[in-house]
């Protein structure tokens, strides 16, 4: 019984860790990020993160693959119970556009990766993250323009486009919330704009007539 508790309260306190060093990392990047402060804010010490993490390099790995992690079962995942080809392309832009609501440092996390010459990591990124989502979208289109769901589109550009509208919102929606005067990523404004994307998407592709 005891020992049970113990791991539960370690594995709480690694998840302390993990979540305060996502936000410093996003914050400050690897080289700006303190152990010390993220010990900190996770109420821990810095003897207990170097003993669940090791180094810093290693927390920001484990940051980064906790990412990975997520965004394969609640993006990449999400179509699979999807009865239709519009079902899943719904369920694809809805699981991305929700993924990163609920992922505010994402953006950033990425973003600095992209800069980082020396990091490395944005290569397993673009091959495990980026491209699969990608095709997977890209696939789907394809899908619907052969069962006559879709009318025909350049389906990878189209791909893009979707991706790209939903990425930069959520990457700019800090700065363009400052000088807007509206939180851009209040529940609210979301869910507004989940619906506005939705039915942009559905119009870009619905057939002529249909």
């Amino acid at each position: 019984m005891r020992r049970g508790r113990k791991r539960s309260e370690g594995e709480e306190t690694a998840r302390r860790i993990l979540h305060a060093a996502e936000e410093h990392f996003a914050a400050e990047g690897l080289a700006g990020a303190r152990t010390d402060r993220i010990a900190l804010a996770a109420r821990a010490n810095k003897a207990l993160l170097y003993y669940y993490f090791g180094d810093k390099k290693r927390l920001h790995r484990a940051v980064l693959d906790n990412l990975l992690r997520q965004f394969r079962v609640l993006v990449l995942e999400a179509p699979e119970k999807a009865s239709s080809v519009r079902e899943k392309l719904v369920a694809i832009v809805t699981a991305y556009f929700e993924f990163l609501a609920t992922h505010p440092n994402y953006p950033r996390l990425v973003q600095r990766e992209a800069l980082d010459p020396r990091g490395g990591y944005f290569d397993r990124m673009r091959s495990e993250l980026f491209r699969p989502l990608h095709e997977l979208l890209a696939q789907t289109l394809a899908e619907g323009i052969a069962a006559g769901e879709f009318r025909k589109v350049d389906t990878p550009q189209l791909a893009h486009i979707i991706l790209g509208m939903t990425t930069s919102y959520f990457a700019a929606a800090p700065i363009v919330s400052r000088f807007s005067g509206q939180n851009l990523l209040a529940p609210g404004v979301l869910a507004k704009r989940k619906r506005a994307l939705l039915d942009f998407v559905d119009h870009g592709v619905a057939r002529q007539g249909a």
